[in-house]
């Protein structure tokens, strides 16, 4: 049994009866058969998901979020050994995005708690592909229509599912 050092569910924002879109993707997935994820999951395993994000930045062409699969809402309620499947994840969506979009680098951000911008009670890690002055934190999140998110989902798939031995 895990030591709580702190009160977890003071840290909690999520209201009552909350309708988690990332359970729903994840239940999805592991629902279907391989081959028919939905057009958002990226790569699915036992305990952790990369999913497309819905929404990207106006020069950035995609934002991945790395997820467990069973809900925790924010770092605060996350198990310890998650830690190690969700790094392994970051790490080789991170890889994935590099050899994809030849980007210049990569940003990785995790927000808890509404003031600290969290905005789906679900924890979540955000992998992006950045580029030298793509102005990325003046700018503001834009509409990513579904047909380009299934292409690039497709694409990260593909390369996912070539390379999977060398990314973890």
């Amino acid at each position: 049994m895990r030591k709580k050092c702190i009160d977890e569910a003071m840290y909690n924002h999520e209201p009552p009866g909350y309708d988690c879109p990332f359970c729903f993707l994840v239940k999805c997935e592991a629902d279907l058969q391989p081959g028919n994820q939905p057009a958002e999951v990226i790569y699915y395993s036992e305990l952790v998901t990369a999913i497309l994000a819905l929404g990207r930045w106006p020069k950035n062409p995609v934002d991945i979020l790395v997820v467990p699969n069973e809900h925790f809402e924010n770092l605060y309620d996350l198990p310890p050994e998650y830690a190690t499947p969700l790094h392994q994840l970051t790490r080789a969506t991170a890889l994935a995005l590099k050899s994809v979009y030849h980007c210049d680098g990569i940003s990785t951000r995790q927000h808890n708690e509404p003031a600290g911008g969290q905005d789906v009670w679900h924890y979540h890690v955000h992998v992006t592909p950045r580029f030298t002055d793509d102005g990325f934190y003046g700018s503001s999140r834009i509409e990513f229509p579904e047909t380009e998110r299934t292409e690039h989902a497709k694409q990260l798939r593909n390369y996912i599912a070539t390379h999977i031995a060398e990314l973890f």
